[in-house]
């Protein structure tokens, strides 16, 4: 499959790339930026995904979290993917900030006018990562995941739903059970339709009770004073309830007043994250 180099930034000694590709799943030219890192030029590297939130392209990642030095130097290869199909032509996909274009949830719709286009969570768990594999000095057999927000929701129920595929996950301020609060109903409703029991396959909180066993290390971030904590569309205090009776280890860390749901948050403990991935990465 074709890769069309968009832009390249040398960074810590590695390199920053975006690459466009007519993805297959998605039926339309989607982006992703990648960081190589120094050591990705004479051997190979693990790869850790990140998933951004809504209304995000591959760029806010790449360009605000300044996870660079880290990822270097664990020799951490970063992909970022965009959030969703772009230009589809499709009736509405930007009428709404939370809902179509720049939020596809990561899930695979079943409805019409959005099951042709938006397979997100295929994208990621399969094309990409073969796209990846096939173009760039990586490990397969050693990748992980973390996101933000509706990110943090992919990585969290991409790493439940495929036990043993990620050797780790993360995420800054998930959401956690879309099942109970607005931005999930709609994205759910929308893409999968009225039938509730099929938004249970992508719900961190609800698939945590059938994740078949313990090996899963989790770390989340969450800002004390995030506005959407307190509106009721985070619910992480479901999802640790959740793991708690399932004895799935969580390391739940709510960070102090004043940390709210920006990409400010997200660059003050980076580097917590890499080093959490690393950990697995480089075992």
């Amino acid at each position: 499959m074709a890769l069309k180099q968009v832009s390249s930034n040398k960074c810590f000694e590695g390199f920053q790339k975006v690459f466009e590709h007519d993805s297959a799943e998605l039926k339309c030219k989607m982006k992703f930026g990648i960081y190589l890192p120094p050591k990705a030029e004479t051997g190979k590297c693990p790869v850790l995904y990140w998933l951004s939130g809504l209304t995000c392209t591959e760029q806010n990642f790449i360009t605000k979290a300044g996870f660079h030095r880290a990822a270097a130097e664990h020799g951490l290869i970063v992909v970022a993917p965009d959030t969703s199909p772009r230009g589809c032509n499709i009736e509405g996909e930007d009428e709404s900030w939370d809902f179509g274009t720049g939020a596809g949830f990561y899930v695979d719709a079943t409805e019409d006018p959005w099951k042709t286009n938006y397979r997100m969570y295929s994208y990621i768990k399969d094309e990409l990562p073969k796209l990846i594999n096939a173009n760039f000095p990586t490990d397969p057999e050693r990748m992980s995941i973390f996101g933000h927000s509706m990110g943090g929701h992919g990585a969290l129920i991409l790493a439940l739903k495929n036990p043993g595929k990620y050797k780790s996950v993360s995420a800054f301020a998930p959401i956690c059970n879309p099942m109970q609060c607005q931005w999930g109903k709609k994205a759910l409703g929308g893409y999968l339709g009225s039938d509730v029991s099929k938004w249970e396959a992508y719900d961190a909180t609800q698939l945590v009770k059938s994740y078949p066993d313990s090996h899963l290390d989790i770390l989340i971030d969450q800002g004390k004073d995030d506005q959407f904590l307190s509106a009721g569309q985070l619910l992480p205090d479901n999802f640790i309830a959740a793991c708690t009776e399932k004895k799935i280890p969580v390391v739940f860390r709510l960070q102090q007043a004043g940390y709210d749901h920006s990409y400010f948050f997200i660059a003050t403990f980076i580097n917590d994250h890499i080093k959490h991935h690393a950990k697995y990465l480089n075992a």
